[in-house]
């Protein structure tokens, strides 16, 4: 169903029309009883979208899919990826839709996107829906990375459809309303590039370009150009991912976007204990995307890329081989650089104190953290305000020598970030119906580095029991 819901409603459908081999018109599925959850009205103020309208019938229905302007022209993307390593060549949007693409207040065009609105051909053989739970942890997750200052997709809304949903057990469906700077992923270009489509693989660049990295349409080297700034981005995005202790948890080439944002908060976590091998998704048994693998994992994603782009590159394959290998030696140099400065930061230290004293300081600091098994984020919040465990005494002595700016300290550490066992404690809540548990946690990690009175619980780590069982899982 197609109405024009506020004639200040515009959504554009840019990618569906100069991309449209790999955008499949499709509508979503109707939502028996839907109900709002939660709605984000900064964001939605920023899309320059009404949050009263949002909040009524029509708001709602946009929000489902069901209700959108009369020319919107939603889309299913199609993509491929590899998943765990292995090469699969269709997959898509099977249970996601592009509702079209909005103009915010600054000007960006910005993707409005669902998931959970129903099956669609690249569904395979999933029933195209999504459980509260699940869309409620992408909303805080994303939220918080948002507040940390890392890039992100953004959550404008979580619905209740009225439907069920069949998992291990039956459970409440619900529709997530996603914002995006675009949905461009590695597997976009993998998907196209194993077609064969030259041509399609050119427009499909020049849109990425254009939408994210205009400067590369001036270079000798577009496209090589496009590389190197994906390269640049995920090196960046990574290094901020490390830096807090986030493992995302499924870096298939089909979740590393093209513009640097973190996508996909499935089987997703924060470390409680530092350990480089910390894993908590139950799909990942081996250990691909463990924490302290995630920026290889990154190197690897993006060499699939590169080799997706190999044809645009040069004509000359061995030349194209030659220019690309040279960019993807770029990667470990630039996320050593972002991770050290991140690092300084994090423990105050100035421009002035040496490379070197600097970097055999940290490299001393995550390996008395893995020896002792500290709770990661506390330590550094304790270490600004004077707290130094007993094993640390000779570290934080050589540390105390570089004079570093505490104040700046507690701009750079989180005090509160979703701790699993707080997460878990709101979604289950949420999914019987009591959003009291979610709203709070909410509230604390969209201010991460402002410790409040009343929050302490917030910022303790998980008990030992529960750190040594806790698993996420995808939601599909």
């Amino acid at each position: 169903m197609s109405i024009a819901p506020d004639t200040t409603v515009v959504l554009g459908h840019r990618f569906a029309t100069e991309v449209p081999e790999i955008a499949l018109r499709w509508q979503a599925e109707a939502a028996p009883d839907p109900r709002l959850l939660v709605l984000n009205e900064t964001l939605a103020a920023e899309l320059g979208l009404n949050p009263e309208w949002l909040r009524g019938p029509d708001g709602i229905g946009l929000l489902v899919g069901t209700q959108l302007p009369a020319d919107a022209e939603p889309v299913a993307q199609g993509y491929a990826g590899h998943q765990f390593g292995g090469y699969v060549p269709r997959l898509g949007d099977g249970r996601a839709l592009l509702l079209g693409e909005l103009v915010d207040t600054e000007g960006r065009l910005r993707d409005l996107h669902l998931k959970g609105s129903g099956r669609t051909p690249f569904a395979r053989g999933g029933d195209g829906l999504a459980a509260v739970g699940p869309m409620l942890r992408e909303y805080v997750i994303s939220e918080a990375m948002h507040a940390l200052g890392i890039p992100t997709t953004r959550s404008l809304s979580v619905v209740a459809t009225g439907r069920t949903v069949q998992r291990e057990t039956v459970l409440d469906g619900a529709v997530l309303a996603r914002v995006a700077s675009s949905h461009l992923r590695v597997g976009s270009f993998q998907y196209v590039s194993a077609a064969g489509e030259s041509e399609v693989l050119r427009r499909l660049a020049d849109h990425a370009i254009s939408r994210h990295y205009p400067a590369a349409a001036d270079a000798d080297k577009p496209y090589l150009a496009l590389l190197e700034s994906v390269i640049a981005v995920q090196a960046d995005l990574i290094a901020q991912w490390m830096l807090v202790g986030f493992i995302h948890g499924v870096m298939n080439t089909d979740n590393m976007t093209i513009s640097g944002e973190t996508i996909d908060y499935g089987p997703c976590a924060f470390m409680d204990t530092f350990d480089p091998k910390t894993v908590f998704s139950s799909i990942d048994s081996w250990g691909r995307y463990a924490y302290g693998n995630q920026p290889t994992i990154a190197a690897w994603n993006l060499a699939r890329f590169a080799e997706a782009l190999l044809g645009l590159i040069d004509d000359d394959q061995d030349r194209a081989v030659e220019r690309a290998t040279a960019s993807l030696q770029q990667f470990p140099q630039l996320y050593s650089a972002a991770y050290a400065a991140g690092m300084r930061r994090k423990l105050g230290l100035s421009e002035n104190v040496d490379d070197a004293a600097a970097q055999k300081l940290c490299e001393d600091l995550v390996a008395l953290l893995e020896s002792e098994r500290v709770d990661y984020t506390s330590f550094f919040r304790r270490l600004a305000g004077g707290v130094v465990e007993p094993a640390f005494e000779a570290w934080a002595g050589r540390w105390r020598e570089l004079d570093p700016d505490v104040e700046a300290m507690q701009r750079a550490n989180p005090v509160y970030i979703p701790r699993n066992h707080l997460v878990e404690e709101a979604l289950t809540a949420a999914s019987a119906g009591d959003m009291e548990l979610f709203d709070r946690l909410l509230r604390v990690v969209s201010s991460p580095y402002d410790e409040r009175p009343g929050f302490e619980r917030y910022a303790d780590p998980a008990p030992e029991d529960f750190g040594n069982c806790f698993q996420t899982f995808c939601g599909t």
